[in-house]
């Protein structure tokens, strides 16, 4: 099986050692997204805008290896406050549609340039 790199300018470049995402097969792992707008690579501010613009690049990173949200099988998200998640609720449900993934929300301490929230993904394409 072959490794296949997405990468995508419609979503922040990396800033580490790390692909926007990796193909193995029909599978795709999405690394992270924090809120960081693509254009400026800085965050975008306040929670509510931080969640919209990590699903935002999750969906632009999905739709430069071909697929979409709704083929996401597993969603993680981080968040520095779990009082947040009703508001990552209210916003996926903007962005996914009926059947889900599967999901889990940690709560974390701290996440990369001062995020609030981060969310990765996997995909299963076809």
């Amino acid at each position: 099986m072959t490794r296949k790199i997405i990468a995508t300018t419609a979503a922040p470049a990396a800033i580490g050692t790390y692909s926007q995402a990796v193909q193995a097969g029909n599978t795709v792992y999405l690394s992270g997204q924090i809120g960081l707008d693509p254009s400026t690579m800085q965050m975008v501010e306040g929670i509510d805008a931080q969640i919209v613009r990590v699903f935002d690049n999750l969906k632009a990173v999905c739709e430069a290896a071909g697929g979409s949200l709704n083929d996401a099988v597993r969603v993680t998200i981080y968040l520095t406050d779990l009082a947040n998640f009703a508001k990552v609720n209210e916003v996926m449900a903007q962005y996914f549609t009926a059947p889900y993934p599967a999901r889990a929300a940690v709560g974390v301490k701290a996440l990369p340039r001062d995020a609030l929230v981060e969310a990765d993904a996997v995909l299963v394409l076809g």
